[in-house]
This record gives C-alpha cells, sequence and structure tokens, in this order.
C-alpha cells in the first residue's frame, strides 16, 4: 500500500482543499493529512475559525482522506513519514523547495494550487462583505 501525507491548517473548508486532497490521494492508496492544532497554529501567528476538533471532523467526512493526525510542531515531519511508513509527502507549491530536506524519507510532490481561491482569499471577502 502507498501512503501518501499532506500538511496544513484546512481552514474553511473549500474547493480548492478538496482539488488538493483528490490530487494528493491519486498519488497513493492511503491518504493522512496532519492538521496544525490551535496551539501550533498560535505559535504561526495564525489563526483558524474552526478548532482543531471541528477542522478535523470535517476532513475526516472527505472522501479522500483517510485518516487525519494533528501538527503540533514544524519538526515533527520526519517523525510522521518514518512512523507511518509514508511513501509521499505532497504540498501546495507555494512551498516549493521548502521540505526538499525530507528527500531522503520519501517522494516530495508539489502540486499547484487551485487558482482564485483561498482560506485567506475568503475570509477577506467576508470582512468586506460585512464592511457594508
Amino acid at each position: 500500500m502507498k501512503k501518501v501525507i499532506t500538511y496544513g491548517t484546512f481552514d474553511l473548508l473549500h474547493w480548492g482543499h478538496i482539488n488538493i486532497l483528490k490530487r494528493a490521494k491519486a498519488l497513493g492508496d492511503y491518504l493522512i493529512v496532519a492538521i496544525s492544532t490551535d496551539e501550533f497554529n498560535e505559535l504561526k501567528n495564525k489563526k483558524a475559525y474552526y478548532p482543531y476538533e471541528q477542522r478535523k471532523m470535517i476532513l475526516e467526512a472527505v472522501r479522500y482522506v483517510d485518516e487525519v493526525i494533528p501538527e503540533k510542531k514544524w519538526e515533527q515531519k520526519v517523525e510522521d513519514i518514518v512512523h507511518h511508513n509514508v511513501d509521499t509527502l505532497v504540498m501546495g507549491d507555494d512551498w516549493e523547495g521548502k521540505f526538499d530536506y525530507l528527500k531522503p524519507y520519501c517522494e516530495v510532490v508539489y502540486l499547484p494550487r487551485t487558482a482564485n481561491i483561498s482560506t485567506t482569499k475568503i475570509k477577506q471577502e467576508l470582512l468586506l462583505a460585512n464592511a457594508y
């Protein structure tokens, strides 16, 4: 069985998220999604709309996702890859080159982001809409 892993906050799930999850799953048989905990988001100066447990529940309902695990720190990727016997790490191409240090442990694939959609864009548009 070929295992794939990806990482992210996965806040305000949208069709761009679904697109990357679908493409990641197509690269293997089993997709693990590591989502940032609220505490890790805080360290990154990020604030998710939904708390970790709710984001986890939403992702577990997506048919492409086989397992959801917490991402608690930047340095855990090697441990996750080894512990879960991961064959491929998938990240958005905005991270191009940043995870190449993991190539001794698994294949690293950077997928193009879905154009014209992001959680940041949604949040900005909601703020604008509420300003009127």
